[in-house]
């Protein structure tokens, strides 16, 4: 696949926001933060987990991928999030880009009105913007794709979040974006097995990049391309990581009623 998809979705997420920010304005979103009160620790609930050597699974919830196509047709995620929170997963991670995923930022709301668990607003930041925008819907934590900013980006939108008392995952592919990753002290740093660019999944991904980021002082994540309860169990194995952040496997398992746990 030549065609860079990381590449398109950035460009329209900038079009996107401009226009929103046109009809929103970043008081009324500061108005609704403080109204909200369901914040909670994103990173703090996974690093309790490190400490009592637990494993830990941040499951996603989305309707379609590029990769996958539609991968749920009556689309429910306050459901799906029940089926997760009743299986005891640490955390969720909510889909909310809307052309190309179908998600839509008002399921991280909806979720948080009947379920008790930190969210992750899975998305593509371009503006500092977002962040606000994103919190205003109850989300916890925020994600940064090192393959997708600037490194000024990177820098304000990690800054912004912190302010907002946000956990952040920084995201990366590469050896090079995991040695820039680990000046984000506070985050948490996901290795994504998916090339965004290809979308092509390759768990050795993790195994490669791991060996940059064993210093990082925050928990690193091992994310995408985990079928099995196996496979997750070899990766921790080999890296001694405890997080995973996983969708499809766990998604397309629902069908048959049943997610696998290692919880």
């Amino acid at each position: 696949m030549s065609e860079n998809i990381l590449e398109k979705i950035i460009i329209n997420k900038i079009k996107k926001i401009d226009i929103l920010k046109k009809s929103i304005s970043l008081d009324s979103l500061k108005d609704r933060i403080n109204e909200n009160k369901s914040f909670m620790n994103f990173k703090e609930k996974i690093e309790n987990n490190i400490k009592n050597d637990k494993i830990s699974i941040i499951a996603e919830i989305k309707k379609a991928s590029p990769s996958a196509g539609l991968i749920i047709e009556n689309y429910n995620p306050v459901n799906i999030a029940e089926i997760y929170n009743s299986n005891n997963v640490t955390c969720l991670s909510v889909l909310t880009e809307e052309d190309f995923f179908l998600g839509n930022l008002i399921h991280i709301s909806k979720i948080k009105q009947q379920i008790n668990l930190p969210i992750l607003c899975k998305d593509f930041f371009v503006d500092k913007f977002q962040v606000h925008l994103a919190k205003s819907y109850g989300a916890d934590a925020v994600l940064i794709i090192l393959a997708g900013v600037s490194d000024d980006l990177a820098n304000d939108l990690y800054e912004e979040a912190l302010k907002l008392n946000m956990s952040v995952i920084v995201e990366v592919h590469t050896v090079e974006e995991a040695k820039k990753a680990l000046r984000f002290k506070e985050a948490l740093i996901g290795i994504n097995n998916r090339n965004l660019k290809t979308l092509k999944t390759e768990v050795n991904a993790t195994y490669d990049i791991h060996n940059v980021l064993v210093d990082h002082a925050g928990p690193l994540i091992s994310e995408s391309g985990i079928k099995t309860k196996e496979e997750l169990l070899e990766i921790n194995k080999k890296t001694n990581i405890k997080t995973f952040l996983i969708g499809e496997s766990l998604l397309k398992n629902l069908k048959n009623n049943s997610i696998f746990s290692v919880l």
